[in-house]
């Protein structure tokens, strides 16, 4: 829903002068109270509730699961739709329960229909029933009807834990939650939350009106609102007024835990009190303890608002998020085109130091001078320069729209999202690699043979590499097939097919020549590295594959 999103982030830990913090980890300070610190569990779980699977059963995979029973936002920037990204970005299965359809964007909320009592009863049943979720998290609630259906679904068919998000009011102002739910919340449904998570107005309505203005009234107020009956409160200081960072205070009952950051400056906030809360349930379906449950669901946020901050969805002054944390580099990236593998050019480190430029200018000349994709083959760099580098060398291939991939090292063309890797015989499996990176990214596999070809095949690889061709002295005892060699993998592979090893300008025409259709282009190293202008080599051996070409067709 167009909830009141406070900005909930943790990066550094706050004490406050006349007590003695207890550090967690960064982000935490535990503010201790007169009883022992201790980190909570899951009522379930201390009850040996956790489900096992049942004997003959070791095949199945039970896996998190999480019930929201929120409203539906049109816009999809919170409510129903920002529960499931959430949980879907942190590994989580989520079912859904609806207890309004609202039309609403960026600008506000237009309309609100409730969905009637009984069938938000029949979809609480069909779920509860027969899925077992681990938690159930809650969002709008629109009438006190609503919640008593609820409130007595939960004791027919009890869960681990109850995650409350208060959802009250709308960010346009829309009222979503009168003064009878208020007393509903209070009677029936926080007595039986595992936590509540209210921002600054919810946490006021909650009780009754209370201005809440200080840290030190959100201490009060978690305290006041924990005395209802949830085990755990979390107050968040979003839109604290007198705070120039983001404070967010968490109590268990015995102590309490400040979280305070720097604010993200960014109107994409839509859905972020909904994303916490569904955070806090994702993470307690998988098994966590309270707290740290919290402490991942701020970071979360924070990942998601910082990523988030420039994208532009609709007119309004409330954006949403992106959760997934996809949408500009999707933007970016363009699909996988055989074509691009026409001037294959491969960065080799020892040659750009013996020629004294960096990898970003190496890759940047290249690109000037033709090549259509771009690896980065790094065996002598350390790998926070590497990674560096990789970040530096996508923002040039994006703008040029050049794909770039990375050599072996998986880890770091996930942390720098380039377009994919290339890998070898010796190196992780095509098709574990395929799983780690996702469907959307570019692998590429070294093959010799008819059979590794194949394999490559299976295992999801976009393209192949094939040689050695001709000898070269980028690779220690590396064999090589020679043109007939090529030609035989070329013509059994389903795959498009690069041709590397020792190719240049003196030799290009010849293999391009081979007339196998599935034969793209070819890779470089030497002939373009190991000279002292990169991009003169590019644009003559450019000409050399273009008068190849004219020549084979």
């Amino acid at each position: 829903m167009a909830y009141f999103c406070s900005q909930v982030l943790s990066t550094s830990f706050f004490t406050p002068k006349p007590q003695i913090p207890v550090l967690l980890s960064p982000g935490v300070a535990c503010i201790k109270s007169s009883q022992p610190y201790r980190f909570l569990h899951l009522k379930a779980m201390q009850d040996n509730k956790v489900s096992m699977p049942t004997p003959g059963d070791e095949s199945k995979v039970r896996v998190p699961h999480v019930l929201t029973v929120a409203g539906s936002d049109s816009g999809a920037g919170a409510g129903i739709q920002a529960d499931l990204k959430a949980c879907a970005a942190r590994g989580v299965y989520c079912s859904t329960v609806i207890t309004a359809v609202t039309a609403q964007n960026t600008l506000g909320v237009q309309g609100v229909n409730i969905v009637p009592e009984d069938f938000v009863a029949e979809q609480l049943r069909s779920v509860l029933s027969d899925m077992s979720p681990n938690v159930v998290k809650t969002g709008m609630l629109p009438s006190t009807g609503i919640v008593k259906t609820l409130c007595q679904s939960l004791k027919e068919f009890p869960v681990q834990a109850l995650v409350v998000d208060p959802v009250m009011v709308s960010t346009s102002g829309h009222t979503l939650a009168g003064p009878s739910i208020l007393d509903s919340f209070r009677e029936e449904l926080l007595p039986m939350a595992d936590i509540v998570t209210p921002n600054l107005k919810e946490a006021s309505a909650l009780l009754g009106g209370v201005p809440l203005e200080t840290i030190a009234d959100m201490r009060s107020a978690a305290k006041a609102i924990h005395d209802i009956g949830p085990r755990n409160v979390l107050v968040k200081g979003g839109d604290l007024p007198v705070s120039l960072d983001a404070v967010d205070v968490f109590y268990d009952g015995e102590d309490f835990y400040e979280f305070r950051s720097s604010r993200i400056m960014t109107p994409n906030t839509h859905g972020t009190g909904c994303t916490l809360a569904s955070t806090v349930a994702a993470e307690l379906a998988k098994g966590s303890q309270m707290l740290s449950a919290v402490k991942v669901a701020k970071r979360y946020v924070e990942a998601a608002l910082s990523y988030s901050k420039n994208i532009a969805i609709g007119g309004g002054l409330q954006g949403p998020m992106d959760h997934l944390l996809k949408l500009k580099s999707n933007v970016l990236r363009r699909p996988f085109d055989p074509c691009d593998l026409f001037l294959y050019a491969v960065t080799d480190s020892r040659m750009n130091k013996k020629w004294g430029r960096s990898i970003v200018d190496a890759v940047k000349a290249a690109i000037e001078g033709g090549a259509s994709i771009i690896q980065l083959r790094e065996k002598e760099v350390e790998t926070s320069d590497f990674l560096e580098a990789a970040k530096a060398c996508l923002k040039i291939c994006r703008v040029h729209g050049v794909p770039l991939l990375i050599n072996d090292r998986i880890d770091v063309a996930l942390a720098s999202d380039a377009d994919g890797v290339h890998i070898g015989q010796s190196d992780m499996p095509a098709h574990v690699a395929r799983a780690l990176l996702g469907p959307d990214k570019i692998i590429g596999v070294s093959c010799k043979t008819p059979e590794q070809a194949q394999q490559a095949w299976i295992d999801g690889a976009d393209y192949i590499g094939s040689g050695g061709v001709y000898p070269t002295n980028t690779k220690e005892n590396n064999k090589t097939i020679g043109l007939d060699g090529l030609k035989t993998v070329c013509l059994s592979s389903k795959l498009p097919v690069v041709a590397i090893g020792g190719i240049g300008i003196s030799n290009a025409q010849a293999v391009m020549g081979l007339g196998v259709p599935n034969l793209e282009g070819v890779a470089v190293v030497s002939a373009l590295f190991d000279r002292e202008c990169v991009l003169t080599e590019t644009r003559k051996l450019l000409e050399v594959l273009k008068e190849s070409t004219k020549i084979a067709n």
